[in-house]
Formats: structure tokens, C-alpha cells, sequence
């Protein structure tokens, strides 16, 4: 019991030691305190989690009796089984790899135990989120870390720009949340439950279909809004704002996993809904693609990789909308590994370029620094799906099930694929190989980061290389160890799932992998070959243009929704403030205020005077008795 406190204290703990004695701590001390609070959560996730491994049952505790209303009960209560404890490990064990390397990063920044304290307070609401026994304690956590990427995204506020794209982050995911709200109250109405042992009875029982598909697609809005899909996912890329440790927690490990793992947690009630679960599929695949092309234009090497997460989250969303949420979390977990690594190495590069993001000024940079290279170039050859990397068993496992549900879906899916791996070796090729583009002062101090940054990416880059054989496919002769492990949770996967026969699964295998090579080929002819460089700014035409601008997505919301309320506003102020406050209000208060200066003339404190009043009513009240009233 106690450990399990433990669990979610610590990084409370962590937050209001660095949030509460701020800079009496030496940064040294308050970058161990944040870090040794992930770790000791890191240890006990081990715990819960091998033990599981193990055979060991779930464990489930009721804190405490929270709401409770005729039959209504709702209790704060923690659930740890096997699809918590797979989060929990990439919660805290990434997490507490992004602890290390802001130790070295935020080094000599003015606010670095602002910056752990807003750290160790992330962790502490997706462990919230993730270990939620019901839909109330998992939104107290989703909205946690709604509040988290706020403060994170908008770090350094003293830059306008910074404090716009917290803003925006924040009101996009106020929009999906509620959709979350719409969802869990009809959950409530009609099921007079919110927990989800007691939800996953009450429709086994039977449930209206009607019910589950309007529950379940509202979830979904909820959804969309935290992991970034569309039409709400322009705050995610604008959420580079942040300080690069901030972009690899929501992208890897955190905020951007929770609509996943949400609809992972509630699997029960989506099968139910396969009207949802074809929405899911369709907007997971459009998200895929529609981010990818965006991505292929990108010259910030933070929105290059955001917009990657993007689209690797649409694949994830896909899998999900055709029922395989294992094959989902595999690839969450493995995204996480190898996306970390890349936000956190090019954090790295930022970092010996003197805050320089734009890769055209970059080149050459494998010479000064060999450790980020080499780990980025591990983690790019990961997310690409080169076998035999963890990223190409979850991607591959994600296009069989395209391939049997939905052959459009499929090609959709397999064009992102290819896309993601030109565009991140155009990334790759473009930052380290070729001569360098900088200035000579920059080239000055090109330098390799410190231990404190490089051993995180190494750790990761081990990872995005060996994660795949927890979910190695059936056509390896091993056993699917992730579909296993979660089975008691969610429908295990059949021998064969995702494609029909032994060589089904090989052509598909063979297909991802040559698309995967061809598109590393195109990106290495390009930049390498032909030392081909991207546009400035302004000299791009026509759909060139137009994908640079990303589609104007953000300058369509700006016309048709942001002036419009700002319009609706203006007005409100001038109709509303005014003429109603500043005219009729304010000229009553006046009359009022006029009015009781000449009425409280007669509260003189004389009491002759108040014994003269009371006589002279009397005597009004005598002559009006004996003039109307007789």
C-alpha cells in the first residue's frame, strides 16, 4: 500500500520542494531532488511491473470515498494492472532520462528549479491520469497535464511569442476536454457509473448501441485534443516553444499518449461502438498522411520532428479504429523510445549551435559531435521502419491490420510511412552531413554535449534499436510478448492477426522496407548527391508554398473562428460594457449616489432633530387618519 503512495507522491513531492523553496536550492541539489523522485518512481513502477510479468494479480486501492448521490458512488481510486504498468514504465523511465539530460541543458538557465518543479509536477498528473480506476481520477490527470504543457510551453514567457503558443495549446485541448466532459456525463447518466470494472459489467449486460457510439465518439473529441489529431492538433508543433526537455516529455512520454491510452483503458466500451472505431481509423490515417507531407517542408529541425509525432500518432489512432489496441501501445511504446531520442539529440545540436533550429545553417555536424550523430541516426533509421529496429515491428504490425481491414487505409498509410522516412533523413543529411552552413562563430564552438545530455541518448538509442522484440510478429516464430502481457486487459492478438498467412506477412514486410530504403535513397540523392538545400523563406510557389504554410490551417482557424469571437467580442464590449455598464449601470449608480447624499443629509446624529421628525410624523399620521379615514 505504502509503495503505491509512493508511486504518485514522489513527484509531488519533487514539485513542491523545488516549487516551494525555489532558489534557496543550489541547482545542483534541486536537479537531484527532481531526478531522484523519477528515479524512485521508476523503481517502484519496476516493481509493480515485473511483478505482473510475474503472474502476480492487479492490484486496485480505494483511497477514499469521493462523490457520492443516490446510487451514484465515486470513489479516488488507483488501478495498477498490465496496460498501467506498460505506462508507467515509459512515464517514469523516460521521464526520468529527460530529468538527467535538463540537469546539462538547463544548466544555465535563471529558472531551473521553476523548471524541475513544473518537471516533477507533469509526471505527477500522468501518473494520475494512467492509474485512475475511474473516468473522474484519469480527467483529473488529463487536465493536469493540460495545465502542465501550459506552463512548460510558455517556460520562458518573457517572449510573447512563447506565451501565444502556450495559450493556444491550452484553449485547443479545453475544446477536446469537452468532448471528454459530454462523453463520461452520458457514461454517468446512463450507466450510473464512471469506474471501469463497473462499466465493462454493466455492458456486458447489454447496453443501447445508440448510447455507446455517442459516449465513445465524444471520447474521442477528447482524444484528439490531447494527442494532437485532427482537426485539433495546430497546438502541437507551435508547442516547440517550450524548452527542448519539454518537447521530448509531451511527444515521448506524456501529454501526447494519453488519448491512447485512454482509449486503450475503455477498449471495452469502442468495440461496442465499430461506427466509432471507423472514424477513429479514417481520421487516425488522414492525420498520418496530412502531417507527413507538412513535415517534408519543415525547416525548423523541433517542427520537423513535432510534425512527425503528429503522424506517427494518426498511425497509432489507425490501428486503434480497427481494434488493435495492442498494436497500438506497441507502437507508443516504441515511438517513445526513439522519439525522445530525437528531441532530446536535437536538443543537442541546438544546444552546440548556440539556440540556432533552422537546418539550413546547419551541415557537417557529425565531425564535432559523433554521440548525437550516432544516436540520431539509430532513432531516424528506427521511426523510418528499417528492420530490424523496434520501429519497424510496431509500424509493420500497424500496416498488416491496414492491410486486412482496409486496403485504401493501407496505401494512406504505407504513403505516410514513406514520407516520414524521406523526411527525416532529409533531416538527418541536412544537419550532419555535407560542409557546414553556419557562421564562423558558430563553427567556432561546435562542440560534443556533456555526458549529462549524451548518456540519456545513448540509453534511448539502445532502446529504439532493441524495443521491437516485445512484439515480435508471428512470422518470426516467437511469441507476440506484449499481446500476451496485456491480454487480461485487452483482446489478446491471434497467431496471424494483421495478415492473412506466412507470406502475406513477409510481402508486407518486404513492401515496408523497400519504400522505407527508397525513400532514405531519394533523401540521400537530394542533400547528399545533388547537395540540394530547401528554399528560403518567400522564394517557394504554388503547392510548394502552400505545404511550407502548412495548408494555412492556422491562418483558416484565424479567419473563420478567432476574429470572428474576437469580432463577437469587440462588440459585446461596446453593446455590453459600454452602453449597458458604462451607461445604464453607471448613470443608476450615479442617480443612486446623488440621491444618497441629499437622503443622508438627515442621518445628522441631532437627536432634537430626530425627536422633531418622529413629531411631525406623528402629527402627519393623525391629520391623514382624521381627514381620509373617518
Amino acid at each position: 500500500m505504502l509503495t503505491i503512495y509512493l508511486l504518485i507522491l514522489l513527484p509531488l513531492a519533487g514539485f513542491l520542494i523545488n516549487g516551494l523553496l525555489g532558489t534557496k536550492l543550489s541547482k545542483g541539489l534541486s536537479g537531484i531532488i527532481g531526478s531522484a523522485t523519477i528515479l524512485g518512481s521508476f523503481i517502484i513502477s519496476c516493481m509493480y511491473f515485473f511483478g505482473l510479468v510475474g503472474g502476480a494479480a492487479p492490484t486496485e486501492v480505494k483511497v477514499f470515498d469521493w462523490i457520492s448521490f443516490g446510487n451514484i458512488h465515486i470513489n479516488f481510486g488507483i488501478l495498477i494492472d498490465q496496460l498501467s504498468a506498460l505506462w508507467l514504465m515509459v512515464v517514469t523511465g523516460i521521464g526520468f532520462l529527460i530529468h538527467i539530460y535538463s540537469t546539462g541543458y538547463m544548466h544555465d538557465d535563471e529558472g531551473f528549479q521553476r523548471f524541475f518543479a513544473y518537471l516533477n509536477l507533469f509526471i505527477f498528473f500522468m501518473l494520475l491520469l494512467v492509474l485512475g480506476n475511474n473516468f473522474v481520477v484519469m480527467f483529473i490527470g488529463w487536465e493536469g497535464v493540460g495545465l502542465c504543457s501550459y506552463l512548460l510551453i510558455g517556460f520562458w514567457y518573457k517572449n510573447q511569442d512563447y506565451n501565444n503558443a502556450a495559450k493556444k495549446a491550452f484553449v485547443m485541448n479545453r475544446i477536446g476536454d469537452l468532448g471528454f466532459l459530454i462523453g463520461m456525463f452520458i457514461l454517468l447518466y446512463n450507466f450510473h457509473t464512471l469506474d471501469f470494472n463497473g462499466l465493462k459489467a454493466a455492458v456486458a449486460g447489454g447496453a443501447d448501441h445508440h448510447i455507446i457510439f455517442w459516449a465513445t465518439l465524444f471520447l474521442f473529441i477528447g482524444a484528439t485534443g490531447k494527442s494532437a489529431q485532427i482537426p485539433l492538433y495546430t497546438w502541437l508543433p507551435d508547442a516547440m516553444a517550450g524548452p527542448t526537455p519539454v518537447s521530448a516529455l509531451i511527444h515521448a512520454a506524456t501529454m501526447v499518449t494519453a488519448g491512447i491510452f485512454m482509449i486503450c483503458r475503455a477498449n471495452f466500451l469502442f468495440t461496442l461502438a465499430p461506427e466509432t472505431l471507423h472514424i477513429i481509423a479514417i481520421v487516425g490515417a488522414a492525420t498520418a498522411l496530412f502531417a507527413a507531407t507538412i513535415g517534408v517542408m519543415q525547416n525548423d529541425i523541433k517542427k520537423v520532428l513535432a510534425y512527425s509525432t503528429v503522424s506517427q500518432l494518426g498511425l497509432m489512432f489507425m490501428a486503434l479504429g480497427f481494434g488493435a489496441y495492442t498494436s497500438g501501445a506497441f507502437h507508443v511504446v516504441t515511438h517513445a523510445f526513439f522519439k525522445a531520442c530525437l528531441f532530446l539529440g536535437s536538443g543537442s545540436v541546438i544546444h552546440a549551435m548556440g539556440g540556432e533550429q533552422d537546418i539550413r545553417r546547419m551541415g557537417g555536424l557529425r565531425k564535432w559531435m559523433p554521440i548525437t550523430f550516432g544516436t540520431f541516426l539509430l532513432a531516424s533509421l528506427a521511426i523510418s521502419g528499417v528492420p530490424p529496429l523496434s520501429g519497424f515491428f510496431s509500424k509493420d504490425e500497424i500496416l498488416a491490420h491496414a492491410f486486412e481491414h482496409n486496403k485504401v487505409l493501407w496505401v494512406v498509410a504505407s504513403v505516410a510511412s514513406l514520407l516520414t522516412a524521406y523526411y527525416m533523413f532529409r533531416l538527418v543529411f541536412l544537419t550532419f552531413f555535407g560542409s557546414f552552413r553556419g557562421t564562423h562563430d558558430q563553427e567556432h564552438h561546435l562542440h560534443e554535449s556533456p555526458m549529462s545530455i549524451t548518456l540519456p541518448l545513448v540509453v534511448l538509442s539502445v532502446l529504439a534499436v532493441v524495443g521491437g522484440v516485445i512484439g515480435l510478429p508471428p512470422v518470426t516464430h516467437m511469441t507476440h510478448w506484449l499481446s500476451h502481457f496485456l491480454a487480461p486487459v485487452i483482446p489478446a492478438v491471434t497467431e496471424g492477426e494483421g495478415a492473412e498467412g506466412t507470406s502475406m506477412e513477409l510481402m508486407l514486410m518486404g513492401i515496408a522496407t523497400v519504400l522505407a530504403f527508397a525513400a532514405i535513397a531519394w533523401a540521400y540523392a537530394r542533400f547528399v548527391g545533388k547537395r540540394t538545400l530547401p528554399a528560403e523563406d518567400g522564394q517557394l510557389t504554388g503547392l510548394g508554398s502552400v505545404v511550407y504554410n502548412k495548408y494555412y490551417v492556422d491562418e483558416l482557424y484565424n479567419l473563420a473562428i478567432v476574429k470572428p469571437l474576437l469580432a463577437a467580442s469587440e462588440w459585446g464590449y461596446t453593446v455590453l460594457d459600454k452602453i449597458v455598464v458604462d451607461g445604464v449601470v453607471v448613470w443608476s449608480g450615479k442617480l443612486s449616489l446623488m440621491t444618497g447624499k441629499q437622503l443622508r443629509q438627515i442621518q445628522s446624529g441631532n437627536i432634537g432633530f430626530y425627536l422633531l421628525a418622529m413629531v411631525l410624523g406623528i402629527v402627519g399620521i393623525f391629520i391623514y387618519v382624521l381627514t381620509y379615514l373617518q
